[in-house]
Parts: structure tokens; C-alpha cells; sequence
């Protein structure tokens, strides 16, 4: 099993792209946490935002596609990609894996995750908006924060997405392909 696992791209077709080209064209699923299209108003728009061209990029992946809504996933994206963009949260199960997304705009605190978390019985609990990663276990779940490709708030500004195998999880930086943090799953 591989899953790609990425949030916050903000539209921004070549950084989706690199991510997807280094580390997810063989994956079996991508989940994104939200923030897809749309650059939003605090954030900048980068010479390589293009929602229309990274709507067509996912729309012709050949894995499933998992999308959850972030703050700035409106109505309109969901006419132009071909997965529905699911809120408040998406639910996967794979081989008895339970994986839960979040945005993390509704669920910022630990403590409020850990709840969802605990109230899923979830293995992984995925979250994106703060654009800073995350990865660590409490209690029986594993917490992960793919940072972004795109506009990341880390202060070295790495840009990341993040691998769940059938043994790790992984975070990567994407122009490296330097393995951030890992954890055994």
C-alpha cells in the first residue's frame, strides 16, 4: 500500500505536480486536506497558480482521489473536479486502517482532535491549514500534518508532502526528496 497524502496547494499546478512525479504516480490513493484550488486572500499568488490547470492535473489522475474541504474550497471547485470535495471531514478505511482528514479550520487544538480522533477510532488523522508539519503518535492514533507544497509556514520554508506505506509514514520535502520525519506505522 501507498498513499500520497498533500494539502494546501492553492492552486499551484507545478508544485502539485512535482510532488505527484516524485513521490505519488505510483501511489493506490491521494488524499489532500483541502485549500486545492484557490490561493485565498492572505496568501499570495504564485507565478504557477493555475486552479483550471491543476483542476485538469487531478481530474486526470489515475488513482482515487480523496478531497476534503479547507477554508478556501468553495462551491465552484467542486463543478471543475471529478471528486467530490467532502466536509467537514473524510472517512477511508483501507486493509482495517482507518484514516480520517480534516481541513483543521473547524479542529485546530489537540485537544479537539484528539476527541474526533478517538470518536472514529481513527489510525491516522490527517489535517492541513497551518502549512506546518506534524507528525506524531498520542495515544492509538498517529496525527499528521503534510505541511504544503505550495506556501509553507515552516521556518526553513521546505516545502512537503507526506507518504503512508504499509510499515511508515513519511514526510518529504519535495524539491530534495529529502525524508523530513518518518514514523513506524
Amino acid at each position: 500500500m501507498k498513499i500520497g497524502i498533500i494539502s494546501d496547494t492553492h492552486g499551484c499546478v507545478e508544485r502539485f505536480t512535482l510532488a505527484y512525479d516524485k513521490f505519488f504516480k505510483d501511489a493506490d490513493m491521494i488524499i489532500h486536506a483541502g485549500d486545492v484550488l484557490y490561493h485565498g486572500p492572505r496568501n499570495p499568488i504564485l507565478p504557477d497558480y493555475n486552479p483550471a490547470k491543476l483542476a485538469e492535473k487531478i481530474n486526470s489522475l489515475p488513482m482515487p482521489t480523496i478531497i476534503c474541504k479547507g477554508n478556501c474550497d468553495s462551491e465552484v471547485d467542486t463543478l471543475v473536479l471529478n471528486s467530490p470535495i467532502q466536509a467537514p471531514y473524510t472517512y477511508v478505511v483501507i486493509d482495517g486502517f482507518k484514516i480520517v482528514t480534516t481541513h483543521g479550520h473547524h479542529v485546530m487544538s489537540d485537544q479537539e482532535k484528539d476527541a474526533m480522533a478517538a470518536h472514529f477510532k481513527a489510525d491516522l488523522f490527517v489535517s492541513g491549514h497551518v502549512h506546518i508539519n506534524v507528525l506524531e503518535k498520542r495515544g492509538n492514533t498517529i496525527f499528521l500534518n503534510p505541511g504544503s507544497p505550495a506556501l509553507s509556514k515552516r521556518t526553513d520554508h521546505r516545502q512537503t508532502a507526506a507518504l503512508l506505506t504499509d510499515t511508515k509514514i513519511y514526510i518529504v520535502d519535495i524539491d530534495s526528496g529529502e525524508t523530513i520525519l518518518s514514523l513506524d506505522k
